[in-house]
């Protein structure tokens, strides 16, 4: 049985005019005289253009290739016995009362968080962009970590720059308003730094000038083994962000090219990042430049890269001691990645985690320095945290959502929308349709009081997503006994496969607690 889905996908937008072959994807009978529903086909037209998600700026994108392991293939050990981190009473013990807070940080820089999941990565993407605004107002409200992600002062188009550096970016300085705006003590906004970045004086600005507590060193991320790409309309657009020295394909300066624009035959230029090259010594000095700028935070995102450098990773970071590592496996999400690289390429999530443990073990036995752990790629609900927790402990101290967020987010704004449309924004009306249309815009009301009135509905639909997360994690840590974050362990999981066990090192379903089981039994 295939894993992939070759050739044709609603990611592209592509089909098969009748069942494909399971190898290449193509129909089993490619007739002469089809117009291409397929990939192969509608990149006989289009070309380059098909390698993306559509359509550009309104899509985010996950896997659909089927990995021989995921979270599906644990299952969540439950007992009826006592209750650890409470008093053994069923009064006392109910799920209400299990505590999600955790902390992110080295020794004297800790980031408290109300919950142990946080939004990765809204980049210069459009649909990033674009969604920004509730993604910071719900993220800051629940008192957990947000990060604005790669490239978004190159990407400004009122951005200033002086000898090559940015002096002023709009689209920064409203991001990190905005969260400011609506933080409350908990959490934190940091800023992603790639190549570009760090050459145009990202962190610089965003630290000395806009009061950004935290710099993440960007590595890659697991939808993608390049750099960072989005798509740009106009060859104006294209020519702007050339000038700023990114790579521009194809290059808007060519007069044929621009020829072929003006007729429609390119339609689109993509903007692309440059590849990051890592090395020990060059990594540690970043990381004490950027604490000699005023950074409190450092952390790093690497991607879902071979095992070699996920070793890196973890050395580096805790040589430099940073403050947070975050590893992303390969499956989870994207604005804008090539499709078939998403399917791929990349160490999925589970196997990337079981290696990353396996490696941080290494630096506990050895007494070196252990960062801040998350973990990120494909986690969308309560079982998933649990699970990527706990199959890490005591490692993983949160987990990173940046799909799913965004997922809330664009439903949240589209009933908003709706809503407006029907009633009016301000009206009695509306305000009844958003109390009768989101679970939590009144436990949100309460909370906020007047300033309710000034959360967008895609903060809302953020909010009440996170407090079904919470809610639905606290009732499955009850269930474990386990009533606070830091008592999850590996053996609140079991291994429902052969396979899923020697990936993991979890035990077999049918070989959990036998010992146990045979001394009860005498």
């Amino acid at each position: 049985m295939s894993l992939s889905k070759p050739n044709a996908s609603p990611a592209t937008i592509t089909t098969t005019r009748v069942p494909p072959s399971p190898i290449s994807g193509l129909c089993v009978t490619c007739i002469d005289g089809c117009p291409g529903y397929c990939e192969v086909g509608r990149s006989a037209l289009r070309g380059r253009e098909v390698i993306y998600p559509q359509p550009f700026g309104k899509v985010i994108a996950g896997s659909e290739k089927d990995y021989p392991v995921d979270f599906s293939h644990f299952n969540i050990q439950g007992s009826c016995v006592g209750a650890v981190g409470l008093e053994a009473d069923p009064d006392k013990a109910v799920f209400s009362a299990v505590d999600l807070s955790t902390e992110i940080g080295s020794e004297g820089r800790k980031i408290k968080m109300k919950v142990p999941f946080f939004t990765g990565a809204l980049g210069s993407t459009e649909i990033a962009r674009v969604n920004w605004e509730g993604a910071a107002i719900a993220v800051a409200i629940c008192g957990a970590v947000l990060i604005c992600g790669e490239n978004v002062c190159g990407m400004d188009p009122a951005a200033e720059f002086k000898n090559g550096r940015v002096v002023r970016s709009p689209e920064l300085e409203r991001r990190v308003k905005t969260y400011q705006t609506w933080y409350d003590g908990y959490g934190a906004l940091l800023v992603q730094a790639n190549v570009e970045d760090t050459r145009l004086g990202v962190p610089e600005y965003a630290v000395e000038k806009l009061g950004v507590e935290g710099i993440e060193i960007k590595w890659g991320q697991g939808a993608k083994d390049i750099g960072g790409e989005v798509k740009l309309p106009t060859l104006e657009r294209a020519q702007q962000l050339k000038s700023r020295g990114y790579i521009v394909h194809p290059d808007p300066d060519n007069p044929y090219v621009q020829e072929a624009h003006k007729l429609g035959g390119i339609k689109e230029f993509e903007r692309h990042s440059r590849l990051g090259m890592v090395d020990e010594e060059t990594f540690l000095k970043e990381v004490e430049r950027l604490r000699k700028i005023g950074a409190k935070f450092v952390t790093l995102k690497t991607g879902a890269y071979r095992a070699s450098d996920l070793a890196r990773a973890v050395k580096f970071a805790s040589e430099a001691k940073i403050d947070l590592l975050t590893v992303d496996g390969a499956g989870g999400g994207t604005g804008m990645s090539p499709w078939r690289m998403m399917n791929e390429w990349g160490i999925p999530t589970v196997y990337i985690e079981s290696l990353l443990y396996k490696f941080l073990q290494r630096l506990e036995q050895k007494r070196e320095f252990i960062p801040s752990c998350a973990i990120a790629g494909g986690i969308a609900l309560e079982d998933h945290i649990f699970k990527a927790i706990a199959l890490a402990a005591p490692f993983v101290d949160a987990v990173c959502m940046g799909r799913a967020t965004l997922t809330a987010a664009m439903v949240g704004k589209t009933q908003g929308q709706l809503m407006e449309e029907s009633y009016g924004k301000g009206s009695r009306e509306y305000s009844e349709a958003l109390l009768r249309t989101f679970a939590g815009a009144e436990q949100l009301k309460e909370k906020l009081g007047d300033d309710f009135a000034k959360v967008p509905p895609a903060a809302i639909g953020i909010y009440t997503y996170y407090d079904r997360l919470a809610t639905g994690l606290r009732q499955l840590m009850a269930g474990a006994r386990k009533f606070a974050l830091k008592y999850l362990d590996r053996n609140d999981l079991v291994a429902l496969t052969r396979e899923a066990a020697e990936v993991s090192g979890i035990p077999y379903v049918m070989e959990a607690d036998i010992e146990e089981a045979e001394s009860i039994l005498g």
